[in-house]
């Protein structure tokens, strides 16, 4: 799933491949910039903020984008090209100097602007727990500003903590034996936060443990309840129940729980 973990790890492997990279070709085919060719820049930073992806260029660009559910960035040695039914999805194309390709492929969020803009296009998020400025107390603060709003909903809202999705927020909650839909105000919200940011790192940095929950990488087994609707709960027995989402409501994403571990 593409959660801030996700991102994270994708962008270690863009910062390898890409950072210091002279793009001799490139365009951006989709966005408020569609059409817009990239030529002679290069590459200086890949950066991230919760599930944002920024690439900075020498220019004082930056191309800020969003894999969403679909989304990927895939490259090519020279002389490659992907196949003809990927290629069109590609929402951005980059040609290195060394004969490289970068695609940014299916990315429903594309867009170019000065570097010094960043703030206006990502300034709303909350600390992100992968960043070197992650703050918690922040994190807390934003959080506890609405008391009576559902705990899954106010994790999944990016401008208290960017960074968890619909993956985690579920694991965290199961974790910490809490209800998802409890209000706010009856969680302990310090540690809450503690563990989502210690998971969100060790899922992002420790090889084989991404988005592993349980320390079990078995199929079927890595996630206390996400995914595992009608199945027996992993420490108790208990079937695992869902809520199902409703499409068009942010709000409302599908949710797992133990209805044991995890009493209203």
């Amino acid at each position: 799933m593409p959660e801030g973990d996700s991102v994270h790890r994708l962008a270690a492997r863009l910062r390898t491949a890409l950072v210091g990279g002279q793009v001799v070709e490139g365009e951006l085919r989709s966005g408020p910039q569609a059409g817009h060719r990239l030529t002679g820049v290069t590459v200086t930073e890949i950066d991230t903020h919760g599930k944002h992806l920024l690439t900075r260029f020498d220019d004082a660009t930056t191309l800020h984008t969003h894999l969403r559910m679909q989304g990927s960035w895939s490259i090519t040695r020279p002389g490659r090209t992907l196949p003809r039914n990927v290629v069109a999805t590609v929402r951005v194309r980059l040609r290195f100097a060394d004969g490289r390709t970068a695609w940014g492929i299916d990315m429903p969020v594309v867009e170019l602007f000065p570097t010094r803009r960043e703030g206006d296009v990502i300034g709303h998020l909350g600390p992100d727990p992968l960043r070197a400025d992650w703050d918690a107390r922040e994190a807390v603060r934003r959080l506890a500003r609405e008391p009576d709003r559902a705990l899954v909903v106010a994790l999944l809202d990016q401008r208290n903590l960017a960074g968890l999705g619909n993956l985690w927020v579920n694991e965290v909650a199961f974790l910490r034996g809490v209800h998802p839909f409890a209000p706010v105000r009856d969680v302990d919200l310090d540690a809450l936060v503690a563990l989502a940011a210690r998971a969100l790192r060790i899922s992002a940095t420790v090889p084989g443990m991404y988005q592993v929950t349980t320390g079990r990488q078995v199929r079927g087994e890595s996630h206390w309840v996400a995914g595992r609707a009608g199945r027996p709960c992993l420490r108790c027995g208990t079937i695992i129940r869902v809520r199902e989402e409703v499409r068009a409501d942010p709000e409302q994403r599908r949710t797992w729980w133990c209805p044991h571990c995890q009493p209203a």
